[in-house]
């Protein structure tokens, strides 16, 4: 379906005060933790009110807004199309002598947006604003009813962001449909892996450092684990449903992963992986240690669950009690983990963010997966399909954090254009 030209015309000639509004969002610092959103969150209302638009204010956390807003379209009943984004992003840290200019400068140089929380996902959130602007003005073409979702907390979880919203109020905030512009590297990100994350705690006997003979203490043996650990899991056999281990055999879309996540991508994101994140232990150099306590961040793709994994990772502790007498104690941190999630392949939004992002004047988005997580698992938790599409991710929450302005030009075209054919078809 062609788009009105007036639409992609009026997107064309807003172009300055698109960019207005995503620099003034990055210069409004929102990293979580700790949290507080309210200087970001007054940038995007105060877009809202210029336009005309109304809108509420859910914030069940002091300091932290969700900013909601919806509409019904003109041409009677429909499906209801939701536009999330988040407002949150990583802090910066204490140290920013690795930049080249304030993390919060907003500053335009080389085509490029700079400062912390740009990639992800202030430029993609200020798309999906500008999109659902764009869409509210149009709206009596419309049929069905679009809500706009701009949420506090996705950094560390959704608790009381777009989890507490769709927990809330289902059908206004859930809708039928979500679409997302998390850094996605201009691909339409279909599925997500799970997270499943342990602390452990290593226990041995300990002696003299030169007396191995006793003991090997709790961090060698900690090590030995890791290694037979590492191999058991990324070698587990995955059982995806058909139609995504066709979809992750095609060389093109093997290809569209590599080009939007970095050389190699393609050859884990249909596998586990395991990531020692963190290791303590030992009291002094010439001591065994009789401790050693780690957290693993263990990556499920869509067709393998947590309690796979922890039975292998139980079996391979229970060897080293028996053989070794080792004590080791794994604690599945359960806040932290989440099961992997995906949407349908064949669902007539991906045709239509295929659409829109041609029209927008870029090459046709091959579908793939994520390899991190988002706010769409709690949608598709909810049995609601969502879907992303946005910019690079390759400097997401790194020094000199960077987002193309063409590439947030597009995402917002992209997304305007896709809602509106849904809504219009």
């Amino acid at each position: 379906m062609e788009p009105p030209k007036s639409l992609l015309e009026t997107l064309k000639a807003t172009q300055p005060a698109q960019l207005h509004l995503l620099q003034s969002f990055v210069r409004a610092p929102s990293p979580n933790p700790p949290g507080s959103t309210s200087a970001a969150a007054a940038v995007l209302t105060a877009y809202l009110s210029e336009n005309n638009i109304p809108y509420e204010i859910i914030a069940p956390q002091p300091g932290c807004p969700n900013i909601v807003s919806e509409f019904a379209g003109g041409k009677g009943p429909g499906p209801r199309v939701v536009l999330n984004g988040h407002i949150d992003a990583f802090p910066v840290g204490p140290n920013t002598d690795g930049w080249d200019r304030d993390p919060y400068s907003g500053d335009v140089v080389d085509g490029r947006v700079h400062g912390r929380g740009v990639v992800d996902m202030k430029s993609g959130t200020a798309s999906l604003v500008i999109a659902y602007a764009a869409l509210y003005e149009r709206r009596e073409e419309l049929r069905g009813s679009v809500a706009l979702c701009a949420v506090s907390d996705e950094e560390t979880g959704g608790r009381w962001g777009t989890q507490y919203l769709i927990k809330r109020d289902r059908a206004r905030w859930g809708g039928d449909v979500m679409l997302s512009s998390e850094p996605s590297g201009m691909t339409i990100r279909f599925s997500e892996k799970g997270t499943l994350r342990i602390t452990g705690v290593v226990r041995t006997r300990g002696a003299h450092g030169a007396y191995l003979n006793l003991s090997k203490g709790a961090i060698r043996t900690a090590s030995a684990c890791f290694a037979e650990v590492i191999e058991a899991v990324e070698s587990m056999h995955v059982n995806a449903p058909p139609e995504i281990a066709v979809h992750l055999n095609n060389p093109e879309t093997l290809a569209a992963i590599d080009r939007a996540m970095g050389p190699g991508t393609s050859t884990i994101i249909a596998k586990p992986t395991v990531n020692i994140g963190t290791i303590k232990g030992g009291t002094k150099v010439n001591m065994i240690p009789d401790t050693c306590e780690f957290e693993l961040d263990i990556r499920l793709p869509v067709g393998l669950t947590a309690e796979d994994v922890l039975s292998v990772l139980e079996s391979i502790g229970q060897r080293y009690a028996d053989e070794e007498g080792a004590t080791i104690t794994l604690k599945k941190q359960e806040a932290a983990s989440n099961p992997s999630s995906f949407s349908p392949l064949d669902h007539a939004m991906v045709e239509c963010l295929k659409n829109g992002a041609t029209h927008a004047g870029g090459p046709r988005p091959v579908a793939t997966p994520s390899m991190g997580a988002t706010d769409c698992k709690h949608y598709r938790y909810a049995g609601i399909p969502a879907y992303v599409y946005g910019c690079s991710p390759l400097t997401m929450a790194s020094v000199n954090e960077s987002a193309s302005v063409e590439e947030f030009y597009h995402v917002t075209r992209t997304h305007a254009l896709a809602a509106w054919e849904f809504l219009s078809s």
